[in-house]
């Protein structure tokens, strides 16, 4: 036997399990599992925070901080990496989460509070695109598709456990531990990461100034942040007494004017018209977050309006969109999948599980479905985001040149989540236009529209091909 046949015998792939990749695997994971409990405790405790805050009418400025001050974040954390390397950004988000967490465990207001929760909002912005960036340079790219479905894997003990802990933590010792807790834990789950952090130092890229693009790409961010802002608030004012209309028409019409250009400087070139390749990767991550996310967000308000469920029984939504999007992300992540399905027939069928699974809540909504059908088809819709979301994670790295991923995954994010924010503010203005009575038939109207956005993303899918 040759020495190179010997050596090619010997040679075994690479695993999350090598001493090697171990700690950042567990370290990554971590934050992740981390951040998904603060999600899951934030939205059981926030009603009692705005109650004893005597801040109640700050509740949805409370619920909408955090994605404002995101988009944000993303869009300064990529070129942040791509010039600095991961590291700068990730050691700031960390930070600013200490900070945030500390602040709304001490908060002696709700304006206060508020403000905690944009800096919240700023350090997922930069710990998200500061550790994507990180795995890229740590890890072989035959194991980023396993992490990815680690992540998706770490949301299932939060989404399961998170609401009752809680809750259970905010009843018994005050809701300023649930917050206080986590500044607890991010220490030694970010000691995991420091073996992958000190390899990631020894290969830094030579730091270099920011462009004057890539300065104008941030002022846009903020001026979609603050368009985003405009539109959530003008459209829920459009229905209130006596002058408020007026107030939310024109915030809207600002909304709307500033938004447009806006768009055009913070996406790469392309994205809006859905072009081949990595602008339609871009641009079907919006699509995903729009579709999954306006149907999940309003789950939990439609059991409860139309089926009279509790809060804590309505949340079990919650507890289904875990554990089946650790599902399709496990599915994803198969040894079988990644070398059988490719990555737009992933997606085809990812946005395809999505369509169908959105009849359980339409069909919910109209009471014509028992509660466990319909819950049962939304667990489909949620193997099928657990599908898409890694599948365009893992496909924008393998397209992206190695200088350009860290700003190409914060336009990911950023696509997400301005996404998300119009179709929740349309969404919210059409509950404020009913409320307080919200009719059936208004939910199953919101269900529909998340239904053919998936339609459109599995139509459109195919353009991630970039040949």
């Amino acid at each position: 036997m040759s020495v190179m046949t010997a050596t090619v015998a010997t040679t075994r792939p690479p695993s999350l399990l090598n001493r090697e990749y171990l700690p950042f695997a567990v370290g990554a994971v971590g934050l992740v599992t981390l951040g998904a409990f603060e999600n899951r405790a934030v939205m059981t405790v926030l009603p009692t925070v705005a109650e004893r805050l005597d801040g109640v009418w700050l509740f949805g400025a409370a619920s909408a901080a955090p994605m404002i001050s995101f988009i944000i974040a993303t869009a300064v954390a990529g070129t942040w990496a791509d010039r600095r390397g991961p590291l700068q950004p990730l050691y700031a988000g960390l930070g600013l989460f200490v900070l945030a967490q500390a602040t709304m465990g001490l908060a002696p207001s709700m304006p206060v509070f508020v403000t905690a929760r944009l800096g919240g909002g700023l350090a997922e912005g930069l710990i998200d695109v500061g550790l994507v960036v990180l795995m890229a340079k740590a890890l072989p790219e035959e194991l980023r598709a396993k992490v990815f479905a680690a992540f998706a894997a770490a949301w299932v003990l939060p989404s399961v456990l998170g609401p009752a802990l809680a809750g259970l933590v905010a009843e018994h010792f005050g809701w300023r531990a649930v917050f206080l807790m986590a500044v607890a834990l991010v220490v030694p789950t970010t000691a995991m990461l420091r073996p992958a952090m000190a390899r990631t130092r020894a290969v830094l890229p030579a730091p270099t100034g920011w462009t004057a693009e890539e300065r104008r790409m941030v002022l846009a961010a903020v001026l979609v942040a603050a368009s985003l802002a405009l539109l959530t608030i003008g459209g829920s004012l459009l229905t209130r007494d006596g002058s408020l209309p007026l107030v939310g028409a024109a915030a809207s019409v600002a909304g709307l004017a500033v938004l447009a250009p806006s768009l055009r400087a913070v996406l790469p070139p392309g994205v809006l018209t859905m072009g081949r390749g990595i602008p339609a990767v871009i641009a079907l991550r919006g699509l995903v977050a729009a579709a999954f996310g306006l149907v999940g967000a309003f789950i939990p308000l439609m059991l409860t309006t139309v089926h009279g469920f509790r809060p804590a029984a309505a949340g079990v939504s919650l507890t289904v969109t875990g554990l089946f999007w650790s599902v399709g992300s496990q599915l994803h992540g198969l040894s079988w999948t990644q070398r059988t399905v490719g990555p737009v027939r992933r997606l085809q069928i990812g946005f395809s599980l999505i369509a169908a699974g959105v009849a359980g809540p339409a069909l919910l909504s109209l009471d014509a479905a028992p509660v466990w059908l319909g819950l049962s088809l939304w667990a489909v819709a949620g193997i099928g985001m657990g599908l898409s979301s890694p599948t365009l994670s893992t496909h924008l790295l393998s397209l992206s040149p190695a200088e350009s991923q860290g700003r190409y995954t914060a336009a990911s994010n950023l696509t997400g989540s301005i996404a998300q924010s119009l179709t929740l503010g349309a969404a919210g203005a059409l509950i404020a236009w009913q409320a307080p009575t919200l009719p059936g038939w208004l939910f199953a109207a919101v269900m529909l529209a998340g239904g053919l956005i998936a339609v459109g993303g599995a139509a459109l899918a195919s353009r991630a091909d970039a040949g």
